[in-house]
């Protein structure tokens, strides 16, 4: 039920673990790089090399906005077919607020309820465990993390220890972003690619770094990458109209438009996912509910006319391409 690892990888385990690296770069685009650094731990952990009382991996994704840090995480469990408990960090900037983590203290409203930390990784024991944004968490949070990443434990309020050992640790930051991304002064060009390293170093304690089995860095989405993320959000946005039995054509220049339009180096991937809600997925709102897809669904060509999108309706579905 929990879906623990045998200590025996089987034959279907290998199979994930042989394509973990291949099936990530299919739907994450250019960060090959950080894909292979993270498969590469994670192979080590499964294969019995690692420390037996350390979580299976404890990781620090660094980079940008919008490259892709959270969705790795997300992508990870997905093909590792286990549970994804995701924490916002910006939710625990408070010292107060580390309680929740691990329960409220005797004599306070909530002690005999747990914390949310120690529950959830009781109840999804094997599983990817994502901390967003770790570098808005309070510092009392960070010495949770040294037990957890040393340990493989964690005590709740009640006494009861929560087991970390066959947990995917993942952290993200966009300490260090800013600085690589800045730009030169003056004539000459100037190499930041090690400034977001400098920055990390001062946000994070050495102790903390010594713990982590990887900092990962995710760089800037290249525009060669955004055509793929087209794609990848045109799929995902098939697959929400699949059950309106409506169909989805988008030419290539309606693609380029939106590659062109919707690339924002500092914003990453983002900005797609709004110019994707601005100019496809309103339109095809208002026919689905009120229009020509409202009653059997149908088939949607999207062709650029003018420098805009332009939409043809048919009544008849057919395959999407």
């Amino acid at each position: 039920i929990a879906r623990i690892p045998p200590k025996n990888v089987s034959t279907s385990d290998k199979d994930l673990l042989r394509n973990l690296e291949r099936d990530l770069k299919m739907v994450v685009f250019g960060q090959d790089p950080a894909i292979e650094s993270l498969s590469t731990a994670i192979k080590l952990a499964r294969a019995g090399l690692k420390a037996p009382e350390k979580p299976e991996g404890a990781f620090l994704f660094a980079g940008p906005t919008g490259v892709g840090k959270t969705e790795v995480t997300k992508q990870l469990a997905k093909v590792l077919g286990i549970e994804l408990v995701r924490f916002d960090m910006s939710e625990y900037m408070e010292r107060h607020t580390v309680s929740r983590l691990i329960g409220a203290p005797p004599g306070y409203v909530g002690y005999d309820q747990g914390g949310l930390l120690t529950e959830s990784v009781s109840k999804h024991p094997h599983c990817v465990l994502l901390l967003d944004e770790i570098e808005k968490a309070h510092p009392e949070v960070f010495n949770l993390l040294l037990q957890v990443m040393d340990h493989g434990t964690l005590t709740d309020n009640n006494g009861r220890k929560a087991d970390f050992r066959h947990v995917i640790l993942v952290m993200t930051t966009n300490a260090g972003a800013e600085s690589m991304a800045r730009r030169s002064i003056g004539f000459s060009e100037q190499d930041h690619s090690t400034d977001g390293m400098e920055i990390i170093s001062k946000t994070f304690t050495p102790e903390f770094r010594n713990r982590l089995d990887g900092i990962i860095q995710f760089g800037d989405l290249q525009p060669a990458t955004i055509t793929h993320v087209v794609d990848k959000f045109l799929t995902e946005l098939q697959a929400q109209l699949d059950e309106k039995h409506v169909v989805l054509h988008v030419d290539d220049a309606a693609k380029e438009w939106l590659a062109e339009k919707g690339y924002d180096v500092t914003m990453g991937a983002r900005p797609m996912a709004r110019l994707i809600q601005d100019k496809i997925k309103r339109p095809l709102a208002e026919q689905i509910l009120f229009g020509r897809l409202s009653e059997h669904g149908g088939d949607v060509h999207i062709h650029l006319k003018d420098g805009e999108l332009e939409f043809e309706y048919e009544d008849e579905p057919a395959e999407a391409v």
